[in-house]
């Protein structure tokens, strides 16, 4: 397996190659095997090279990753922002190679100053620190883009009983050392004290995340809540069409009223499309046919609302009616589809930067949550539920959670079937139940243990017919956050320096 660590550009198109392997972990195809023969091929390609050569080998594994996993980043530019084909395949380049830097930050630091081959259960332990570090910077730096994490593939997987300890990124943590020590078992073989080590490290990991799959960590609060959740299967190009305003207000009215009874209905992100101040009346009478049902609502909306100096701004939001109440407007806007980041400058080039309701302002932190039906529901509109951090603040104040999308913006791609898979992650997470109601698919009903209970095809429009129940109790995740894995990898990562300087020191001694 020399040849795999080789410096040069097969290396990096190797690289590459085993970066591309990553998506196929992941929904739809649920591979998770292939994550971890990913990992390891991509730190077997950095052993023997210098940090120069680990800065494009990093590079190649990135873009090989992105490229394969969020190609439909493209569907959006093209499809629905009037992007010439040359043009739409010029963004959707640049910005997979941009994600791409991030690998080769990793790959940088791990061969300048955190490789230690003469210590190879320490080197697996620091590069799953590193790793971890790596999908942290990526979910913060510049609002953040968290897809494609490793731990995602351990959503069904011998791994996933860990995943209420420590959220996804613990996940990813036991995927980058089972990767690793898998990749160099010749060498821990060899010796006993390495062969023990190594056996506790994979025994802990995996065997823990067999041992506690499933562990109740949360109980119900309350009788079971029947839902029904509407998906409209409204065409994208013609959802903000003023002329079909009244047909899509009247297609989720009647969805709504001739389906059976519940307790709580769901509209999608939007499902409204219009500014609330605008359908106050059709809001109003919604509300007294709902009250009259004893029943809840919640849907999106886009809202105007007037900032401390009385200029308007318009948020994405979710409004809850009937035996429901409050307001919620979101916090993480995604770029180009709901703010265009220098937008002086980008605005009016093409029609991608001037994409319908794409000038929403950002809504304030520490909201109060929707409730209905006396239970306090936490709301995250679209990308905000791939946000483990973000999610897990609200749902450690909720009973419920809930998210609404829109991703008729990708089409027939993987992209809205990865989205529904993080949303079944935070409801893993969290060990709550968890409402999925969206525009064209996957609308779905999600069990504490992040399994999909009910679920309407994509692409179909109707209501989905459950039951959820609200729970109480905080998952360990919930309750310490990413506090006690952030602590172990920072010893990790200033151990393996403090440990390398020491050595450069001595080796420069001797010599």
């Amino acid at each position: 397996m020399r040849w795999i660590s080789r410096p040069g550009w097969p290396g990096h198109l190797l690289a590459m190659a085993a970066g591309a392997l990553t998506p196929l972990s992941l929904a739809p195809f649920g591979l998770w095997p292939l994550g971890l023969l990913s990992i390891a091929l991509f730190y077997l390609g950095l052993r023997q090279v210098d940090a120069r050569a680990a800065l494009w080998r990093g590079w190649s594994y990135g873009f090989g990753a992105f490229a394969a996993g969020t190609g439909w980043v493209y569907v959006s530019i093209h499809d629905y922002g009037a992007a010439p084909v040359p043009l739409a395949a010029l963004l959707t380049l640049l910005f997979v190679a941009g994600l791409g830097l991030f690998f080769a930050l990793q790959a940088w630091a791990w061969s300048r100053w955190l490789r230690r081959e003469r210590a190879p259960l320490a080197d697996a332990l620091t590069f799953a620190a590193l790793w971890v570090a790596q999908e942290a910077l990526r979910g913060w730096l510049f609002t953040g883009f968290p897809w494609l994490y490793a731990g995602y593939a351990q959503l069904d997987g011998p791994l996933d009983g860990l995943a209420p300890l420590g959220g996804v990124w613990l996940l990813s943590f036991a995927m980058a050392l089972g990767a690793v020590l898998l990749a160099t078992l010749t060498q821990w073989l060899l010796h006993w004290r390495s062969l023990l080590g190594a056996t506790l490290l994979l025994a802990g990991c995996w065997g823990g995340g067999l041992w506690l799959k499933e562990h109740p960590w949360t109980a119900p609060a309350g009788a079971p809540l029947k839902v029904a959740a509407i998906q409209g299967n409204v065409e994208q190009n013609l959802k903000w069409d003023p002329e079909q305003l009244n047909a899509q207000l009247a297609l989720y009215r009647d969805l709504t009223l001739n389906a059976p009874a519940a307790d709580l209905y769901v509209w999608p992100e939007t499902a409204v499309p219009v500014l609330k101040e605008y359908a106050e009346g059709y809001l109003a009478s919604l509300a007294g046919l709902l009250d009259a049902r004893g029943a809840a609502l919640i849907t999106g909306l886009p809202l105007r609302q007037a900032d401390a100096e009385g200029r308007p701004r318009y948020y994405n939001a979710l409004y809850a009616l009937g035996a429901g109440e409050g307001t919620y407007l979101k916090q993480k806007l995604v770029p180009f589809g709901e703010y265009v980041p220098l937008q002086d400058l980008l605005r009016g080039l093409i029609a991608f930067f001037d994409l319908p309701m794409s000038d929403f302002a950002r809504g304030p932190q520490d909201q109060p949550l929707l409730q209905a039906q006396g239970y306090r529901i936490a709301p995250y509109i679209c990308y905000e539920v791939v946000y483990p951090e973000f999610a897990a603040d609200l749902a450690a104040q909720s009973a419920l959670l809930l998210t609404v999308s829109n991703d008729a913006w990708f089409g027939t791609s993987i992209g809205p079937l990865q989205h529904l898979q993080m949303a079944q992650m935070r409801a893993l997470e969290a060990g709550r139940w968890m409402v999925r109601a969206t525009n064209n698919g996957v609308t779905v009903l999600i069990d504490p243990f992040g399994r999909i209970q009910a679920e309407l095809p994509q692409f179909q429009r109707g209501v989905l017919h459950g039951e959820v129940v609200p729970m109480q109790g905080l998952t360990p995740y919930l309750q310490w956050r990413h506090w006690p894995l952030t602590g172990l990898c920072a010893v990790l990562l200033g151990w393996t320096l403090l440990s390398g300087r020491r050595e450069r020191r001595l080796f420069a001694a001797m010599g």
